[in-house]
């Protein structure tokens, strides 16, 4: 087994990957502690369950990821650039993926989400959660584009979860497909949906 100090992290890591490259039910305790190098007496020591284990690897994930989000939501970043920047992050971490997956993987936490969501309380309040997180800063990003009349008035916050709805739809039609071209339109439609005058 690892030493106790990383075994922790191990399984988190090895749990979102083995995840995001297949899915929920494919992926066994079995085979996470494979993959980690860590024995199911440590498994069991940190996690009572599979779920409990994929609900840390997964806000670990968002965790690190947020550091991400507050660049390129920075409001050194006009409020247009904001969304521009984050789609184009989008795109590099999808292939990024694809080339450590071999596939395009969509969002990971809609995966699990539609996966799990409806079978597995814990799983549900942890996507709604992690969507959410996304959803908060795509909310400041707009309502700062409207104050500054680049964009069209309206509650800030339901145009968010419009916009973070429409780019988790193009994922899943990029995943479906294999094909990342799919999300090279994504500022022009997120534009739209906002009713961005540029």
């Amino acid at each position: 087994m690892g030493r106790t100090s990383d075994a922790k992290e191990k399984l988190l890591s090895v749990a979102f990957d083995l995840i995001h490259e297949s899915s929920y039910g494919s992926v066994s305790v079995d085979q996470i502690c494979t993959r980690a190098k860590v024995n199911k007496g440590s498994f069991y020591y940190f996690f009572k369950t599979k779920t409990d284990l994929v609900v840390a690897a997964y806000q670990e994930n968002w965790r690190v990821r947020r550091a991400d989000y507050e660049k390129i939501f920075s409001t050194e970043h006009p409020p247009l650039n904001r969304l521009e920047l984050w789609c184009e992050n989008m795109r590099r971490v999808q292939k990024q993926r694809h080339a450590k997956y071999g596939h395009v993987c969509g969002c990971p936490y809609a995966s699990l989400g539609g996966e799990r969501a409806t079978h597995d309380a814990k799983i549900g309040r942890s996507a709604r959660e992690l969507f959410e997180n996304h959803v908060k800063f795509l909310a400041g990003a707009i309502a700062d584009a409207q104050r500054d009349g680049v964009a069209a008035a309206g509650d800030a916050h339901a145009k968010a979860e419009l916009v973070h709805s429409f780019v988790i739809g193009l994922l899943l039609r990029a995943k479906i497909y294999n094909d990342l071209t799919i999300l090279r339109q994504a500022e022009d439609a997120v534009f739209a949906l906002i009713g961005a005058k540029q």
